[in-house]
């Protein structure tokens, strides 16, 4: 007879040491983290508070995806990886609202991150990911379906929320009204897309069998069932309850990060879309090496769950989230992109619809977005 291990045997002690320390330096920025970011900040002190907010925030972020990928295991695909995808989502939205509603003005943090994630996950990580998978096993295969509808979701949502507010009466932004009826709109196509990938349409983002590009529409296989029939409740409740344990921290020491950022753009005189970027390693740095292990195990599908979902989640949580904090405060919110960045998200989305539009995926197509994150990269500080 098998007996369900206990909590503390369940959890290695590296993640109590994890939770541990964060917490700890919780503890020390609630005791005196104003004290030491009270003006004038000295450059010193700045950097050993950034430093220690990056390492403890980038510590608990890939904490969340270790536990977020127990609990993948757990309850298999879609869910999984839509587990882990929202988890490393919400911590981006934290960030970002607590940058805007800190004491600087930054009407463009939220564009700059959503931006910044895009070029990131669909060019850099997308293209270690061909490239590292086929060096490995080959052209690899994937459902066709789903990373249709992820990269149909990707051009719609980026577009409505990126481009459009450069052709209306705002001027870069939209008026009250468009903001509530963007909000609206993004939530409610999120939270369809959403239902659909975990009900209906599920099949669309589950790894087809070799020589298919996608998954028929039948009942559960005898393996979907007995997994969840071997489901262990506790695990998963003890998994969820260290997932938010990790995420904790990262709130609580968002907006003390957020200060030092900013004082650090404005000493160095760096361009103001830096703080997205930032903001974007952060966040996508553990998930983004997840997505490149799942590539190198013969796992594309996984992949392409967690680099495209991730984006869309962006998109669908981010313009929502940003819109509504800029009417509650009162803040102006810049939405709209430059035409050179414009150019290159439609130049992404017709090279990843064209990456995706087959059966097999192809590692010169990889070398294609690492190019294309390069001149990103270039134009970032070079202009």
């Amino acid at each position: 007879m098998t007996t369900t291990p206990s909590p503390a045997r369940l959890v290695p002690p590296a993640t109590w040491a994890l939770i541990a320390a964060a917490w700890l330096v919780v503890g020390l920025f609630v005791a005196f983290g104003d004290r030491w970011l009270a003006a004038p900040i000295s450059p010193v002190v700045a950097g050993c508070v950034f430093l220690a907010l990056f390492v403890t925030i980038l510590a608990a972020s890939f904490g969340v995806v270790r536990e977020a990928d127990h609990l993948a295991h757990q309850l298999g695909e879609p869910y999984g990886t839509l587990i882990l995808t929202l988890s490393i989502v919400s911590i981006e939205v934290i960030l970002i609202a607590s940058v805007l509603l800190g004491p600087g003005e930054f009407p463009t943090i939220g564009r700059d991150s959503i931006f910044a994630v895009m070029m990131i996950i669909l060019n850099l990580v997308i293209g270690i990911c061909l490239i590292a998978g086929a060096a490995r096993h080959g052209d690899q295969e994937y459902n066709a379906q789903g990373a249709g509808a992820y990269l149909s979701m990707i051009v719609l949502l980026t577009g409505t929320a990126l481009v459009l507010p450069n052709h209306t009466t705002g001027a870069g932004e939209f008026t009250p009204v468009q903001a509530i009826g963007m909000s609206v709109l993004t939530a409610v196509l999120y939270g369809a897309f959403l239902w659909m990938q975990m009900r209906s349409h599920q099949r669309f983002f589950i790894q087809p069998a070799p020589g298919r590009m996608s998954v028929r529409a039948t009942a559960p296989s005898p393996a979907v069932q007995a997994r969840h029939e071997a489901l262990d409740k506790r695990a998963v409740v003890v998994r969820s309850l260290l997932l938010l344990a990790m995420i904790l921290p990262i709130v609580l020491l968002a907006h003390y990060l957020a200060v030092v950022t900013d004082y650090g753009i404005a000493a160095a005189g760096a361009p103001a879309a830096v703080g997205g970027v930032l903001i974007a390693i952060i966040v996508f740095t553990p998930e983004s090496i997840t997505a490149v292990r799942a590539a190198m195990n013969n796992e594309m599908q996984r992949a392409i769950n967690l680099c495209l979902g991730a984006f869309v989640s962006t998109v669908g949580l981010t313009v929502p989230a940003v819109l509504v904090i800029g009417l509650v405060t009162g803040k102006q919110v810049l939405m709209g992109i430059s035409g050179a960045e414009t150019l290159l998200f439609a130049v992404t989305a017709v090279l990843s619809l064209l990456s995706f539009n087959g059966q097999r995926t192809s590692p010169i197509q990889g070398l294609m977005h690492l190019m294309l994150f390069a001149v990103y990269g270039m134009l970032l500080f070079l202009p």
